[in-house]
C-alpha cells in the first residue's frame, strides 16, 4: 500500500489529490496548517474505506516540518510519494506590491517546498516501493507569467526550476520528480490571496468561476500524467498552447502577443 504525504491537503487541490490517491489504495498523510480542514479530508477518506491521518504542519516553520518528518518516521518508517501542494496567492503590480508581501509568498510557496522536500528525502530513500515520487504543484503563471502577479509568478517559476534541479539530482536514486502547472480552476486559492489592489480579488474570483474546471479533474490529470512518468504536467489545453508558443516563437513576437492579450490587466497611473 503506497504511503503518500500531501501538504495543504485540507482543502482544494490537495484534498482532491488525497481522495484520488486514496481511491487507488494509498495511505494518506494529510499535512495542513488548518486542523478543521485536515480532519475533514481524513473523515471523507475513512468514510470511503480508505486510510488517512492528519498531521498539523505549517511549512514556514522548520520545527513543524521536523515534527511531520518525525511523525511519519514513527508511523510509516518511509514515504513513497511527497506532494508539495501547500501554497498561497498574491497579486499586484511591481510598484504596488510591498516587500513584506514578496517575503510572505516566497517563504510559503518556495522555501516551504524546499523545507518539506529536504525533510522527506531520508524517508523517500527508506522506501522500497517500485515507484517513488515527488510532485510539486506550481502554476501556469510559473511558465507563462502575466502582468499583475509578479511575486506569485516568480515563486512558481522558482518552483519549476527547483523541481527540474531535483529531477536531475534524484534520477539515479530512482526518485521521480515532476512539476504541475495548472491554470485557473475551481479551488479555494483565492481565499489566501493577498493584494494591495482592491480589484484583484474580484478579478481572480471571476477567472476561477470562468474556468469551468474542477479540482477533481485536475487531480485526475495529475494522477494520469505522473503515472506515465511525465516531468512537466500542464493540465489545461490553453496552457499547453501558450507554453508551446513561448518555446517556439521568437521571444519578441511572443511578448507582443501577450502584451496585446493582457493589455486590460495593466492599470495606467
Amino acid at each position: 500500500m503506497k504511503k503518500v504525504v500531501i501538504t495543504g491537503a485540507g482543502s482544494g487541490l490537495g484534498r482532491a489529490l488525497a481522495l484520488r490517491y486514496s481511491a487507488e489504495g494509498a495511505q494518506i498523510c494529510v499535512a495542513d496548517v488548518n486542523e478543521q480542514g485536515g480532519n475533514e479530508t481524513v473523515e471523507t477518506i475513512t468514510q470511503s474505506g480508505g486510510s488517512a491521518f492528519y498531521q498539523a504542519c505549517d511549512i514556514t516553520k522548520q520545527w513543524d516540518v521536523d515534527k511531520l518528518a518525525a511523525a511519519l518516521s514513527e508511523r510509516w518508517q518511509s514515504v513513497d510519494m511527497l506532494v508539495n501542494n501547500a501554497g498561497v496567492a498574491t497579486a499586484g503590480s511591481i510598484e504596488s506590491e510591498s516587500l513584506s508581501q514578496w517575503q510572505w509568498v516566497l517563504d510559503i510557496n518556495l522555501l516551504g517546498q524546499v523545507r518539506v522536500t529536504k525533510a522527506m528525502l531520508p524517508l523517500l530513500r527508506n522506501s522500497r516501493a517500485a515507484e517513488r515520487d515527488i510532485i510539486n504543484i506550481a502554476s501556469q503563471a510559473g511558465i507563462t507569467p502575466a502582468p499583475g502577479m509578479g511575486s506569485y509568478s516568480v515563486t512558481k517559476a522558482a518552483m519549476v526550476s527547483f523541481a527540474e534541479t531535483a529531477h536531475l539530482e534524484l534520477a539515479d536514486e530512482g526518485i521521480h520528480v515532476s512539476v504541475v502547472c495548472p491554470s485557473f480552476f475551481d479551488t479555494n486559492l483565492n481565499e489566501s490571496l493577498r493584494s494591495d489592489d482592491p480589484g484583484a480579488q474580484a478579478t481572480v474570483n471571476k477567472m476561477i468561476k470562468r474556468s469551468g474546471v474542477s479540482a477533481d479533474r485536475i487531480a485526475n490529470e495529475i494522477y494520469r500524467q505522473v503515472s506515465a512518468r511525465k516531468f512537466m504536467v500542464i493540465t489545461h489545453k490553453a496552457g499547453r498552447s501558450a507554453y508551446r508558443f513561448k518555446r517556439f516563437l521568437p521571444i519578441e513576437r511572443y511578448l507582443a502577443m501577450v502584451k496585446k492579450r493582457t493589455k486590460h490587466f495593466i492599470k495606467k497611473s
